[in-house]
């Protein structure tokens, strides 16, 4: 029994040694200067948007503005005047 014992335990040991010694990657939206990734949220919102409204909310120019602006106008699906130029109608 000692032994079978000593075996788990040297092969916890063994795979938490390699678990521990795997690099860690992650991918957070957030800009090596210390602020948020404005672009990935500005876009994120034209997604959020997009669902909203469907077909009345052209989310390809959304997204396209927020590119070209660098994410200085982000869209809030809820006010109508920051989606207005991405609105069309439907007939």
């Amino acid at each position: 029994m000692f032994p079978a014992r000593l075996c788990f335990i040297g092969l916890c040991v063994v795979l938490l040694v390699i678990a521990t010694s795997m690099p860690v990657e992650a991918n957070p939206q957030i800009e090596l200067m210390g602020g948020y990734d404005i672009i990935g949220i500005c876009i994120t919102n034209c997604a959020q948007c997009k669902k909203m409204y469907g077909a009345f909310f052209e989310g390809h120019l959304c997204a396209e503005a927020c590119v070209q602006f660098k994410g200085k106008t982000i869209p809030d699906c809820e006010d109508l005047s920051s989606i207005a130029p991405f609105l069309n109608k439907m007939r």
